[in-house]
């Protein structure tokens, strides 16, 4: 049996030469924006099943870029991604090819694929909220209502030009129109408790309760609770809850709800697969996608990265299953997509991040 064989690309470090001598027989290469160590149970059980190798370049930014500049050159096969936001950027920058796969189609929902068949979903996160146990008492919530005055100076969320919320900001514009989308976020706006910073989990950390919070505030002299909601991914929570243990207090002060649209479901976003443009090895890279919406690897998504099965008929994760039934919206993740450009002029134009 072959062994994977991750080489890893940090952000920041310097990018390896596209000259990098993959063999060509029975491997595949792809380059990720997951983690190497999250993904290599994945390809460890990929290439134990199929006898393929699997080379792994993993970075934070810069693929798109990366497989362009190689152009025809390009030893990449197979394109990671963690949102559709990066999805879109790949289509945009012209690395991608149809794949032709009758699996793929019978499997991954048409809302979770491109039409001319780019990419395809291979997994799904919500953009939900992380709510005080103590001071929430709501057991549902709507996108919409985030801007309702009752919330002013309790919602705290990472920068509006981030992708995950670029992505919801979008699918408010995909589903309202971009006036209605404009209103609402100098609604948002005004409900902020602080300016947009940091990540998905310094929400959660921002809504503990001060009684909670008083050793960090005597050890970093951060200050009592901010905030009594926080915008995040849902498997931030879960990660808190089951694997970071210097965070689990603030997962054990919080609860997820997931909100909906009105008149429609639940915010998800993607990660997906791409077969790039000039894949030397295109029947694996295909072979690997295939793969990927197998019931054995979506359970190891599902179990690892705590993210949802794009297929139906795999079990979620416990934790991510106590968030309750996810009624997932069902407007294309196409449809979204084209809506990131303006979503992110509103941003900027009503000043979202001052």
């Amino acid at each position: 049996m072959k062994t994977v064989r991750p080489i890893v690309l940090a952000a920041g470090a310097c990018i390896l030469s596209a000259q990098i001598a993959f063999a060509q027989s029975g491997e595949v290469n792809v380059y990720s924006y997951r983690e190497a160590k999250l993904i290599e149970p994945l390809f460890a059980a990929f290439t134990k099943d199929t006898g393929i190798k699997v080379n792994v370049i993993s970075a934070s930014s810069g693929l798109e870029q990366r497989i362009k500049s190689e152009g025809d050159k390009s030893p990449a096969d197979v394109l990671l991604t963690v949102d559709i936001g990066r999805i879109d950027d790949a289509v945009k920058a012209g690395i991608t090819q149809p794949i032709k796969s009758d699996a793929l189609n019978k499997t991954v929902p048409a809302q979770y694929r491109d039409p001319d068949g780019h990419w395809y979903g291979i997994s799904m996160r919500a953009r939900v909220a992380y709510v005080s146990k103590e001071r929430v008492k709501d057991t549902a919530l709507t996108y919409e209502g985030l801007a309702d005055p009752k919330w002013k100076g309790k919602i705290c969320i990472r920068s509006g030009q981030h992708i995950y919320n670029n992505a919801l900001f979008a699918a408010y514009v995909a589903r309202h129109g971009a006036e209605k989308a404009e209103t609402w976020l100098k609604g948002v706006k005004a409900n902020l408790a602080q300016k947009p910073s940091g990540g998905d989990r310094e929400t959660a950390r921002d809504v503990v309760a001060a009684h909670q919070r008083q050793a960090e505030v005597q050890q970093h002299g951060v200050g009592a609770r901010k905030c009594d909601i926080g915008i995040g991914n849902t498997y931030y929570w879960a990660l808190m809850n089951d694997k970071e243990t210097d965070k689990k207090a603030w997962a054990d002060a919080t609860r997820v709800i997931l909100p909906t649209f009105e008149g429609g479901g639940t915010h998800v976003n993607l990660s997906g697969v791409i077969v790039t443009r000039h894949a030397p090895n295109k029947a694996n890279a295909i072979k690997l996608a295939e793969w990927l919406v197998s019931e054995q690897a979506q359970k190891i998504y599902a179990d690892i990265n705590y993210e949802y099965p794009v297929r139906a008929d795999i079990a979620i994760n416990p934790t991510i299953a106590g968030y309750g039934k996810l009624n997932a919206d069902t407007l294309p993740l196409a449809k979204i997509a084209a809506e990131r450009k303006i979503a992110s002029e509103l941003v900027d134009k009503v000043g979202f991040d001052n």
